[in-house]
């Protein structure tokens, strides 16, 4: 190597380690001296960093990667890896009976697990040819619009958490532990309910089901507009989320987004109103459209609705009247409806008594029903609600058995996940974060 008393002169470049020609472009090996100096000689060379957000970073949701090209802090490419949360839900459907599929869809969206459960059960009805009872029907939507809630809660919740509004983070879980509360009471658990049945519900809800449902009204209505102080009107909540990650109409039906991302766009499409299901056609409510098209259109529209489906609530109360809450075909309903023993975990000794009292073909046609299922006609079918991300339908195939030959689920956190590449690329690194939250995708719908 030739020395010279000038480093950075005429003899500098024979100090520096020749680039390295990849797919990604040129890689630099650069051992030492002036950085300046070093990458001066290559500036009309593209510069480009790739780097990997997630799936370990809270603010891809957990566990989400997103592989982001980076030119300075623009991005000018974003793809996104999904699998890291699958559990083969569908196929597992395949190896239990209809009913027992139910425990296992829940579990795929696990922030709006009533909604799988409601559009994988109207496909089961509609391929047996039969209809819930109209309390079982008026049941399943009050469950939905609370679980809607609290679904748009946590959206609400962890965009205001990633974005550093904690406050925001803190108020959205104060609320959504409330409506989790109630959902406990009526069903019996907070989450991963499979508490809508083929047929109807597992069981009526408790005597005092009225009351309880109030509270959580009563609650949201003195706390729900505090989140218009707090974030709405906030100059930095606007600034962050303003002109940030927009997708026009036209995008959102070439990548088939739905719910509150093309209502955003100034479509109102929501299922509730143009294709109605459970009775929705009797209820009083709007369809909030905004024709913004970015991140703060979603957040006011989250806002809004959660409004509506306090409207849907009080309604049910109303309508709600006596009646079954599973068909009376019993070879499709379950003999019995659970009755807990003292200890809060088996049968009362009245249900067992009920049960072995009976005659022993009773006996026997109960233990077939819960262990081998019903059999449901051949046939195949798909059937869709309006869940707090978008259009969640359900494709069932039949073959005639006791068992589904085929269980497919349309995840609308699936599809919208497609939209994260068009709202990202040529704005800032920052912004990808608060897209990725107006999303707001539930990996275990989406992975599933």
């Amino acid at each position: 190597m030739t020395t010279t008393d000038d480093p950075y002169g005429a003899n500098a470049a024979a100090q520096q380690a020749e680039e390295r020609r990849t797919t990604e472009g040129p890689v630099y090996t650069v051992t030492g001296g002036d950085w300046d100096s070093v990458v001066g000689a290559a500036a009309d060379h593209d510069e480009r960093i790739v780097i990997n957000l997630g799936p370990q970073h809270p603010s891809t949701h957990g566990v989400l990667r997103l592989v982001l090209e980076l030119e300075g802090e623009t991005v000018t490419q974003a793809r996104s890896v999904i699998g890291y949360l699958h559990t083969g839900i569908e196929k597992n459907c395949e190896y239990r009976t209809w009913t027992q599929g139910v425990t296992f869809v829940t579990r795929a969206d696990y922030l709006s697990p009533l909604f799988t459960e409601a559009a994988y059960c109207l496909g089961v009805e509609k391929l047996l040819g039969i209809e819930a009872p109209r309390r079982a029907q008026l049941g399943r939507i009050l469950l939905m619009e609370i679980n809607r809630i609290a679904s748009h809660l946590v959206a609400l919740a962890t965009g205001g958490m990633e974005l550093g509004a904690l406050t925001g983070m803190t108020s959205g879980f104060r609320e959504r532990e409330v409506a989790l509360h109630l959902l406990e009471h009526l069903t019996g658990l907070r989450m991963n309910h499979a508490y809508i049945r083929p047929g109807g519900l597992a069981q009526d809800f408790p005597d005092d089901y009225v009351e309880h449902v109030q509270y959580f009204i009563d609650w949201m209505e003195k706390y729900l507009p505090s989140y218009d102080k707090l974030l709405t009107g906030q100059p930095i909540w606007r600034a962050r989320l303003e002109d940030v990650g927009y997708l026009p109409v036209d995008g959102c039906l070439a990548l088939g987004a739905t719910g509150i991302i093309l209502r955003s766009a100034g479509l109102p499409w929501d299922l509730r109103k143009t294709e109605p299901y459970c009775g929705y056609e009797e209820f009083d409510f709007d369809v909030p459209v905004l024709t913004e098209g970015d991140c703060y259109a979603r957040y006011k529209l989250r806002v809004a609705e959660m409004w509506e489906s306090l409207k849907i609530v009080k309604q049910c109360l109303v309508k709600m009247e006596p009646g079954p809450v599973m068909v009376a075909d019993r070879k499709v309903a379950w003999p019995a409806q659970l009755s807990l023993g003292a200890d809060g975990l088996g049968n009362s000794l009245e249900h067992v008594r009920k049960i072995m009292g009976q005659s022993m073909e009773s006996l026997i046609h109960h233990f077939k029903l819960v262990t081998e299922g019903f059999k449901v006609p051949p046939g195949q079918v798909y059937t869709a609600v309006e869940s707090p991300r978008g259009e969640l339908g359900c494709h069932l195939v039949s073959d005639g058995g006791t068992r589904p030959m085929r269980v497919h689920l349309r995840e609308p956190s699936f599809i919208n996940l497609q939209t994260m590449p068009a709202m990202s690329e040529g704005g800032m690194i920052a912004d990808v974060i608060a897209a990725v939250a107006s999303i707001d995708p539930v990996m275990g719908g989406c992975d599933r």
